[in-house]
């Protein structure tokens, strides 16, 4: 890991760290509030350093990491998280979270089918619906 930077462009950092395929997929979600640095909306260009917080939302999931390396590359996946370390609560509740998409996705799986649900498929759903809530 490249540590002898003190800065890096928020953007290329995002990118370096593999939370988006492109500078351009990370400058968007900047400029769209998606990221926060520590607890305000920033720039793409704004410098980060060590030690700085991030807040980081996308796909329905959250992010709450901190800053603990800078790269100026992109490597691997493996090396990618050991720039920074998420806190055990949003790293419990993107679990969660997760858990509960998969849930979901398997109880109304209409991906086999090209129509729309019957009235028996919605009372089910509207079932499943008033119990969760």
């Amino acid at each position: 890991m490249h540590t002898e930077l003190d800065s890096l462009r928020l953007d290329k950092w995002l990118w370096v760290a593999r939370f988006y395929k492109t500078r351009k997929l990370a400058a968007d979600a900047i400029t769209g509030g998606k990221v926060h640095l520590n607890q305000q909306r920033t720039k793409p260009g704004k410098e980060v350093k060590i030690t700085a917080l991030l807040t980081i939302s996308k796909d329905n999931f959250r992010w709450d990491i901190t800053i603990i390396a800078l790269s100026a590359q992109r490597r691997s996946a493996k090396e990618a998280i050991l720039l920074y370390e998420e806190s055990p609560e949003s790293f419990e509740k993107r679990q969660q979270q997760s858990l509960l998409l998969r849930t979901e996705r398997e109880l109304f799986d209409f991906s086999g089918r090209d129509h729309k649900p019957n009235k028996k498929e919605r009372r089910l759903i509207h079932r499943f619906k008033v119990i969760t809530e």
